[in-house]
């Protein structure tokens, strides 16, 4: 398997890889772009957007600065808004669902390490590195995702659920469910 192949399987992978990394230094030149274009061509940033994700729905809007690692693992559906300074931590496949509004610096985060430091920190022939894995996160159709809150690896938040501003979700959240807090709970159905 390939580093990429291991990281998307949810296996240990070498962040360092070189396919990886080249990914990596693509995205920062998009990224770039799309945080500098002008509001006043909507269309580049489309552009922009279309060569940095998976897959994009139609109506999409992206305010920036927005950050990611990889960007071919993020796919959204239609009519979908992501305020300012979010960041998707991709090293695994994050799916938006289609009419999902986020606020502002939500972070997404599908990367993981052990939490054990000996288990965590690894030395060898190419000096210290640190054991890295992955898993998906997807958020349903019609939810909205309060300001400043964080989604972890793993975690899926169901149909028109709602989570509130500053939640840590650690686990699943049910549709039509409204979940908030750190870390993040069901505090009533919709």
């Amino acid at each position: 398997m390939t580093e990429k192949e291991k990281m998307l399987a949810g296996e240990p992978y070498d962040s360092r890889d070189a396919e990886l990394l080249e990914r990596y230094s693509t995205v920062r030149n998009l990224l770039h772009s799309f945080n500098h274009e002008q509001l006043t061509h909507p269309d580049e940033k489309t552009k922009l957007l279309e060569n940095l994700c998976g897959s994009m729905g139609e109506n999409v809007w992206i305010e920036a600065p927005f950050f990611c690692d990889y960007g071919k693992q993020i796919h959204i559906g239609k009519n979908v808004f992501i305020n300012y300074n979010c960041v998707f931590l991709d090293s695994n496949t994050i799916n938006i669902g289609e009419n999902t509004l986020m606020g502002p610096a939500v972070q997404v985060y599908t990367a993981t390490h052990p939490l054990k430091a000996t288990d965590r920190i690894t030395n060898d022939k190419k000096g210290t590195r640190y054991l890295t894995s992955s898993k998906p996160v997807t958020i349903e159709n019609n939810c909205w995702i309060g300001g400043g809150a964080m989604i972890m690896p793993g975690v899926k938040i169901g149909e028109n659920s709602t989570i509130g501003a500053g939640s840590v979700v650690t686990k699943s959240v049910p549709a039509n469910c409204f979940a908030a807090g750190n870390p993040s709970k069901v505090l009533k159905e919709l």
